[in-house]
């Protein structure tokens, strides 16, 4: 399986929704119970165009559709790092990760950060990251546990 990484389009949009909402659904319902994954599994159209164009934003392709998707924030924060559930444990995920630390690097950032969800933490551990917290926070009404992570990039 080829999986080309590019920079995000306008016109990707329905199709990054559509891998987050079933990344949560299918995926990390396994972690988390059905109030939780209504919280979360919610997209306002509006603030997620705004969102994907107003931060460096890469699509992973695979057999010409969207398979993945993640983001960088200027801090090096990672906010977003989705794969379609079709496309699990195939290196979507690892790919991605690769240009957003490629572009990290480029950018001179020491590290780069995540807030990752109990389903995504093992994936982050497994590329370098350490948690440096445990965090509990509120979405539209419902708790979660989540993990602030870090990865060192660069020497100080």
């Amino acid at each position: 399986m080829g999986i080309a990484i590019r920079r995000y389009e306008a016109s990707d949009l329905d199709a990054v929704i559509d891998v987050f909402l079933r990344a949560i659904r299918e995926i990390a319902s396994r972690d988390y119970d059905a109030a939780q994954v209504d919280a979360w599994a919610q997209a306002d159209r509006t603030v997620w165009s705004r969102r994907r164009l107003d931060r460096p934003t890469w699509v992973a392709v695979v057999n010409g559709g969207i398979a993945g998707f993640s983001d960088l924030e200027g801090s090096g924060h990672i906010d977003m790092l989705f794969v379609h559930p079709d496309c699990q444990r195939t290196g979507v995920a690892s790919a991605l990760l690769g240009q957003v630390e490629r572009e990290a690097r480029a950018g001179h950032l020491a590290f780069v950060t995540t807030d990752a969800s109990t389903t995504a933490r093992p994936f982050f551990e497994a590329n370098g990251f350490e948690v440096v917290r445990t965090q509990v926070v509120e979405v539209r009404g419902a708790r979660f546990t989540n993990f602030r992570m870090q990865k060192r990039l660069n020497p100080v």
